[in-house]
């Protein structure tokens, strides 16, 4: 028979607020196997804590509820406290009475009640516990980052630094990601590429650093410590040991229709091409789908003036694979697809452009080599309108639901660097709301009005139109309560971020969570914002919400050390609530191999007594070291055989019980 002890918490007025914590502590005194109840304003505390262990020597407890928050804030704790005392911690369980039942109800007495049940449910699955031993695996101490952005490199870099080898898988063929792309970095407006290139030369100079340009994640097994991850590195068709990066090809090539993605399609490369000047690694690439040698055979013109031999028109993709302790997912964002906002005339008038286009035609390095010109004739704007939120804060469906964050700053950086430069040009800008929450960000914002004289519109744009060459904006100022018509040269729509494409695909594979956005899901959104709730995952950058560059490179940062302190072990504790196999119920149908995320289960051929009958049997085989306790087996299995230690058929049965009794 289990000596059971009940401990209820009040947390604040969290709780007590709502539940009649008393008269919980009552019921539940008469419940079987109860020999001690008691509460306490706060048992996570260590006064709290205490009082449990106290209970477990004077009672000779065997088993423990704590009825308090979710078991995702302090479980582990109690566990720990239960282990200090002498009690196996797999004996401690939790009901969870604050986001299950005084959070979500307003009437004390229904509250109280299901609060006794919630109790009740925990004390029934008490009774069928048994004591569970943690295993140890080993950790392969090296690190994965996936996206060679900002974010990974300022990971990768730190993660460096404290001793570990780690690799970075960046698809493009360059790493710098969207901010190579940019000219000026809001609030000190300095130079992006002269902050982020010396970034990116140590990432290809660090020794501990690997670098996987062009290339993707094809697979990742494994688990916390032991991921094995499959790497396609995708045919440059240059041989990357030989290339010098003197560009002498990307000039001769004759074949010039493709959109060059790092200037946003506003001017055209060659099918051979090195993204930018600083591009790392300085090596050319060749696009097959443009490549005249590639298609018909003939040309091969970069062959003919490569120096180096470095063209290998037979070079195939290439997989990699290795073994990781951490895996990091840094892969970025894109601006949302504006061909729906046909209002805007996005898609119609080539002097409607994007905030990252308009990056581009200010940049030095860019396709108008910094002097700013109309895309449609090549003219010297005179005046601007900037339209804010376009596709953020959205939700009739087209656009997102949240604030992108950072087209507020950007949009006042534009501004300011258009009425700096052009003196003669007149800058509109059209907002909702002006969002300026960092540190010198409000200063920013007021300098683009009081100093350099940008006109600020509360209100949004209705329609762009087209008259005789000119834009003509039609929008509303609410503050002066009218209708306005502009005449605008162009128009710079600030585009709602959204997590890169591949996003999703990584996440599937990483068995990660995402949120209905597509953004990563944090472990928890203020006490672990740079772990994902799969163990040996963690978030960096806009992968997990959108960010601007100082907040990006902080949790950067914070992630890589997380990583570190996961890498510095020699061992981890595995997770004992992992799924058995019964083999004398087992039939062989491998239908629980087929769905486990982790290949966590085998089958072996092996003999098996049955009531005396002895025969040999295909039986499911759990390596432990492996199993996450995901339960995906268990209710797969048509046989009843896969059951899950900790939480068996028996004990959620039995929970289920209690709560309909």
């Amino acid at each position: 028979m289990q000596k059971i002890g009940v401990f209820i918490c009040h947390c604040g007025t969290n709780i007590a607020a709502t539940v009649d914590v008393e008269a919980v502590t009552e019921a539940i005194k008469n419940e079987p196997g109860v020999v001690y109840a008691a509460n306490y304003q706060y048992m996570c505390s260590e006064n709290g804590q205490a009082l449990i262990k106290n209970a477990i020597a004077e009672y000779g407890l065997t088993g423990v509820v704590v009825c308090s928050c979710s078991p995702r804030m302090h479980e582990a704790t109690f566990r720990k406290a239960a282990q200090e005392a002498g009690l196996n911690p797999y004996m401690v369980e939790i009901a969870n009475i604050r986001e299950h039942c005084s959070w979500i109800h307003k009437d004390k007495v229904e509250a109280t009640e299901k609060a006794i049940i919630l109790a009740r449910a925990a004390i029934a699955k008490v009774h069928l516990n048994a004591p569970l031993i943690s295993g140890q695996s080993d950790v392969t101490k090296r690190a994965l980052v996936i996206g060679g952005g900002i974010a990974g490199i300022q990971t990768a870099l730190d993660i460096a630094e404290a001793g570990f080898e780690v690799d970075i898988v960046e698809k493009s063929p360059t790493i710098g990601g969207k901010m190579a792309q940019l000219d000026k970095t809001f609030p000190t407006l300095d130079c992006a590429a002269c902050i982020l290139t010396p970034k990116m030369v140590d990432a290809k100079s660090n020794d501990k650093i690997t670098l996987y340009t062009y290339s993707e994640v094809e697979s990742v097994k494994g688990f916390v410590g032991n991921f094995e991850v499959s790497i396609r590195k995708k045919a440059r068709y240059v041989n990357t040991d030989l290339c010098t990066g003197c560009g002498e090809c990307t000039t001769k090539c004759p074949s010039r229709k493709a959109k060059s993605e790092f200037n946003m399609g506003l001017m055209n490369r060659g099918a051979i091409y090195i993204p930018f000047a600083q591009a790392i690694p300085n090596v050319a690439t060749i696009d097959p789908q443009y490549c005249i040698h590639m298609k018909t055979g003939k040309c091969g013109l970069c062959e003919k003036v490569c120096s180096a031999h470095a063209i290998d028109f037979k070079q195939q993709d290439e997989i990699v694979e290795q073994k990781y302790g951490a895996i990091v997912m840094a892969t970025g964002f894109n601006l949302i697809n504006l061909d729906q906002f046909d209002e805007f005339g996005y898609s119609k008038y080539p002097d409607v452009v994007t905030s990252l286009e308009f990056e581009r035609l200010m940049n030095a390095a860019g396709p108008t080599e910094g002097t700013l010109l109309r895309p449609s004739n090549h003219e010297h704007p005179h005046t601007l309108v900037f339209v804010q939120c376009v596709g953020s804060r959205d939700t009739s469906g087209c656009g997102k639901p949240y604030c992108s964050k950072i087209c507020c700053m950007y949009t006042a950086k534009h501004a300011m660097l258009v009425r700096d430069k052009y003196p003669d040009t007149e800058v509109y800008v059209f907002y909702i709301d002006v969002r300026t929450p960092g540190k010198n960000f409000d200063e920013f914002y007021r300098r683009a009005v009081e100093q350099y004289g940008v006109h600020y519109i509360k209100g949004m744009v209705g329609k762009v139109t087209d008259k005789d060459g000119k834009l003509i904006v039609q929008g509303s100022d609410l503050l002066e309560n009218k209708q306005l018509k502009i005449e605008a040269d162009m128009v710079v729509l600030a585009a709602a971020v959204e997590p890169d494409p591949s996003a999703r695909s990584v996440a599937s594979m990483l068995t990660a969570s995402i949120d209905t956005n597509d953004f990563m899901t944090e472990a928890h959104a203020k006490l672990r914002p740079v772990e994902s709730p799969t163990a040996g995952i963690f978030l960096s950058g806009m992968a997990q919400g959108p960010k601007d560059i100082p907040e990006t490179v902080s949790q950067a940062s914070a992630c890589a050390a997380k990583v570190i302190g996961l890498l510095a072990k020699d061992h981890l504790v595995n997770n004992p609530c992992v799924a058995q196999s019964n083999e004398l119920r087992c039939n062989g149908c491998s239908n629980c191999e087929k769905v486990c995320p982790y290949g966590a289960i085998s089958y072996i051929e092996k003999e098996v007594n049955d009531h005396g009958v002895r025969e040999v049997r295909r039986i499911a085989q759990v390596n432990e070291a492996v199993c996450q306790g995901c339960g995906a087996c268990t209710v797969t299995c048509p046989s009843g055989a896969m059951d899950l230690k900790g939480f068996s058929t028996n004990q959620i049965m039995a929970e289920v019980d209690a709560i309909c009794r």
